[in-house]
């Protein structure tokens, strides 16, 4: 790693810790009725967007999920603007249209969420054919879940990628389980990352709760994609903390599970790295400070933004 060790740490349990806030925010803003429709946080998985985008270029592409908040601010979105976005308010990403689940912003390559499960891997693949015809060094980084690795277009998209090697990467996002159902109930291999070799491509399973390890874990697939080698499915095994959504209990989850988890949270690992770098508690804890005020304003913002007009809104749709 070219980057002073305790400053990436820093840098990734600020961005982690972003998400956590943000996330936790945005269910109680949800409890309060101030976003409807779905809501389904990151928390937990906070790893491996902070790991995987902190290596990213600036105008590297990203294609997220309707789990998509953690990859949108990793990638730099500012937290009021995504916060307003949930809101339906006008001051939003996309002016209130997309919500949760549909969170997109061309200005910073990241070309969108998406409410179908395992759509967002040809969107992905698509984009890196375009950059491949264009003979750019950018790249597409492409996050998905287990659900989304039983779906047809994996395999078609893993394979054209394969075939054409264009330079994306798969972020295979294993959260342990597609809604309700555990992921061993659902395939037979232990690691999904050897779904890699039917397409001859390299594929590699890492701790998804460890963002250094992502960190790590990405110097080679970049290579691969930016020096004109092909994709790479990059497996980050993790757990959510919670239900599928935010009105899901989640009773299905053994709680000796959950615990055993939560003893492995991403913000907590990285805490530890930086104490053991002999980084000051009162280091940390202005992290957090700066973390919570920015996360306060977020949802100020939010509030006191305005609502889209409905005149205008009907005015889009009957012009499209």
């Amino acid at each position: 790693m070219k980057e002073n060790p305790v400053d990436l740490i820093a840098q990734l349990y600020k961005v982690a810790r972003t998400i956590r806030c943000f996330e936790e925010a945005a269910v109680a803003q949800y409890r309060l009725g101030h976003i409807r429709g779905y809501l389904h946080p990151y928390l937990g998985e906070e790893a491996i967007a902070t790991g995987v985008i902190a290596t990213l270029r600036p105008d590297d592409y990203i294609v997220s999920t309707h789990r998509g908040h953690g990859h949108a601010i990793a990638k730099g979105h500012d937290p009021r603007i995504m916060m307003a976005e949930l809101f339906g308010k006008e001051t939003g990403y996309c002016r209130g249209r997309g919500g949760s689940m549909h969170v997109s912003n061309l200005a910073q390559y990241n070309l969108g969420a998406n409410g179908i499960v395992g759509a967002g891997i040809p969107i992905a693949t698509g984009a890196a054919l375009a950059l491949k015809i264009r003979q750019s060094t950018q790249v597409v980084v492409c996050f998905f879940s287990d659900g989304a690795a039983n779906n047809g277009v994996f395999h078609e998209s893993l394979n054209m990628a394969s075939v054409f090697q264009l330079p994306v990467i798969y972020v295979l996002e294993n959260n342990q389980y597609a809604v309700s159902t555990p992921v061993g109930d659902a395939v037979r291999v232990p690691r999904l990352s050897t779904r890699a070799a039917s397409y001859g491509i390299p594929g590699s399973t890492v701790d998804g709760n460890d963002s250094l390890a992502i960190y790590a874990a990405m110097q080679e697939p970049l290579d691969r994609a930016r020096n004109g080698d092909g994709p790479t499915l990059l497996e980050c095994l993790t757990y959510r903390g919670g239900g599928h959504h935010v009105n899901d209990p989640g009773l299905y989850m053994p709680t000796d599970e959950v615990a055993k988890w939560k003893t492995k949270d991403p913000l907590i690992m990285l805490r530890s790295r930086l104490s053991e770098r002999a980084v000051a508690k009162e280091q940390i804890d202005a992290i957090d400070k700066e973390v919570d005020a920015l996360i306060k304003d977020a949802v100020k913002y939010a509030l006191e933004s305005p609502k889209p007009s409905a005149k205008q809104f009907l005015e889009e749709i009957t012009s499209a």
